[in-house]
């Protein structure tokens, strides 16, 4: 998995600057550099990046989504989750996963917006994981173990609360 880190990581990176500098000041990541720079300054550079790149809706809500799926799904691709007499590819969560919030949304059980273009970008970003990675043919079961393939697996499912939107 280490050969994926540097697009992981990009993908992150591209994610990370999308909910700074475009989403709402109330998602968790906000609120830590709010915390960690001052709101002042914090809204400055916002105005800055904005006003010098300015961006499609669904750039700002929907690719950071996309991207997310696609970093969970090359870390997942790794392991295999024994359920009862079944062997399942992790790397098939993250699909249902989006999808499952997304469904969350429409149902309004938690916060956000349901949106067709989400479940599109989800589900591409996905594919292209899902069918471009190498993982091999022997998967490991997913289990808790200080590995650095199950703690990227874990580290990139818990980003997901960083998008987290406080009332």
């Amino acid at each position: 998995m280490k050969k994926y880190v540097p697009l992981i990581s990009l993908s992150l990176i591209i994610c990370l600057v999308i909910y700074v500098f475009y989403r709402s000041d109330k998602t968790v990541i906000n609120q830590m550099v709010i915390a960690l720079v001052s709101r002042d300054s914090y809204h400055h550079w916002k105005t800055i990046i904005c006003d010098l790149l300015p961006l499609q809706d669904y750039f700002i809500y929907s690719l950071p989504e996309g991207l997310w799926v696609f970093c969970i799904t090359i870390t997942s691709s790794f392991f295999r989750i024994n359920f009862l007499w079944y062997r399942v590819e992790a790397a098939v969560f993250p699909l249902t996963l989006a999808f499952g919030m997304e469904l969350c949304q429409l149902l309004h059980i938690c916060n956000g917006r349901f949106d067709w273009v989400d479940l599109l970008f989800s589900f591409v970003f996905w594919w292209v994981a899902f069918h471009f990675t190498e993982a091999g043919p022997e998967k490991r079961s997913l289990r808790l173990r200080a590995s650095f393939n199950s703690l990227s697996c874990l580290f990139s499912y818990s980003i997901v609360y960083l998008a987290h939107v406080i009332n």
